[in-house]
């Protein structure tokens, strides 16, 4: 009997919980600097986060949470999260990745928040934020059980190239829609089933900034990614983790709205492509055999989908590397003086920004800086407390295409953009970014030699 290996997966345990993380209207939302609004005047769709466990045995499990929220402004927050959650579920750090969908449209994630952002409630979020991804992951864990995950790659159009040559200024890039620009479209799914070949939960991983609504809008979204999982989740009867891929560079081409039918429309686009994905992953046939041939008009080979053999392994690590900071990267004290004397505006904004960037790599010369690693049967999973731009996962994805990228996992310290971008035109991610040239290629190594 002729068998070949169609969809590959893992058995192992896994357990799924949902719940509810909109915030109240008092909560600070303000992320973009072309704004001078603080809060959003009602929800388009309501924020959630979603858990999932995975074990092989008794051994503590890999828990993945991810949060419909932006991007954390402080290395401090967001570890105070990821550290609570380790120590009360009694998790190895390796084994927890807390991951952001990255919208723009969610409260602000700074414990040291503006006076304009009515400090307290944004405050008080972080503890009720805390406390309920607690609740979840425990739910996550309580709801563990003997299931199969197959998972299937294909392509979305919907990510395109975002650094844009500003054709009035040689000298700059602008950040959007660059009709020349090439876009890694790269699609990830995954589908979990238990015994009874029911859909328990499903995964969709994809690399595109979730920046379709952007000042103009007034209510708290999840983007595009709340439509996507609309779609997902009426197909399928079961909850949908989205996760983000690296998108350093890439975005919709409709962007910078407020108007809520474009980032559903978006959500539609992604969500129908990753349904055609997990439709051909059947209950539990990841594997064909062949039937043997036909005579008719053409001599046939006939093949049957059959149960996979499921490799069980599971394993993680989070490996670290000292990355060289930029070395006019200006120091807290320089940065605290600008901000002195800077009116409120986007200026403002960037010097928050990199006030909380530099407090987050430090005043040295390198920052000592960590990444997630987890070998899930067939599947590998890389999770980086970065945005990196799309590289990271292509070259990742050259070696062997199981791979699957997080950005913005267990913390956001600044882009990652590849090498070359460092010279030549000014552009946003480069100098908005604390690292040096070569940070990107530094990270990918360290995930090859992790991987391999």
């Amino acid at each position: 009997m002729i068998r070949s290996t169609r969809f590959p997966g893992l058995r192992a345990r896994f357990g799924v919980s949902r719940w509810d993380i909109t915030p109240g209207l008092d909560v600070g939302v303000k992320n973009w600097g072309a704004t001078d609004r603080w809060f959003a005047r009602g929800a388009h769709r309501p924020l959630t986060g979603t858990a999932l466990a995975i074990t092989e045995d008794s051994n503590p499990p890999l828990l993945l949470i991810s949060l419909d929220l932006g991007w954390w402004r402080a290395r401090a927050d967001a570890d105070r999260l990821r550290l609570a959650l380790c120590g009360a579920l009694d998790l190895p750090e390796e084994n927890l990745i807390v991951h952001l969908t990255h919208t723009h449209a969610a409260p602000l994630l700074d414990s040291e928040p503006p006076p304009e952002s009515n400090p307290e409630a944004t405050i008080a979020y972080l503890e009720t934020l805390r406390e309920a991804c607690l609740a979840g992951a425990k739910a996550a864990i309580e709801d563990l059980r003997e299931s199969s995950l197959l998972f299937h790659t294909g392509r979305c159009g919907l990510a395109t190239h975002r650094d844009f040559p500003d054709p009035d200024d040689p000298k700059r890039f602008l950040t959007g829609f660059h009709p020349e620009g090439t876009a890694d479209d790269a699609l990830v799914v995954a589908r979990i089933f238990d015994d009874a070949n029911r859909t328990r939960v499903t995964l969709v991983n994809y690399a595109c900034h979730p920046t379709t609504l952007a000042w103009a809008n007034d209510l708290i979204s999840p983007d595009f990614p709340g439509a996507m999982r609309e779609v997902v989740e009426t197909s399928t009867d079961s909850p949908c983790l989205f996760l983000q891929g690296a998108s350093g560079e890439l975005s919709p081409c409709e962007q910078y709205v407020g108007d809520l039918a474009t980032a559903d429309r978006h959500g539609r686009v992604l969500g129908y492509a990753a349904m055609s994905l997990l439709e051909m992953l059947a209950p539990g046939a990841g594997d064909v055999v062949f039937d043997g041939a036909l005579e008719s008009g053409a001599p046939l080979a006939r093949w049957s989908a059959v149960a996979g053999e499921l490799p069980q392994s599971i394993s993680a690590s989070a490996p670290a590397v000292d990355l060289p900071l930029k070395s006019d990267l200006p120091g807290l004290a320089e940065i605290r003086a600008q901000m002195a004397e800077t009116p409120a505006g986007f200026a403002y904004e960037r010097l928050v920004r990199q006030l909380r960037v530099r407090e987050s790599v430090g005043d040295g010369a390198t920052s000592r800086e960590r990444i997630w690693s987890w070998k899930l049967g067939a599947l590998s999973l890389v999770g980086v407390p970065f945005e990196a731009y799309s590289a990271l996962q292509s070259e990742l994805r050259a070696e062997c295409p199981h791979r699957l990228v997080l950005n913005l996992a267990n913390g956001n310290h600044g882009y990652l953009p590849p090498a070359p971008l460092y010279h030549g035109r000014s552009l946003y991610t480069v100098w908005q970014t604390p690292y040096a040239e070569g940070s990107l290629e530094a990270v990918t190594k360290l995930a090859q030699e992790t991987l391999n």
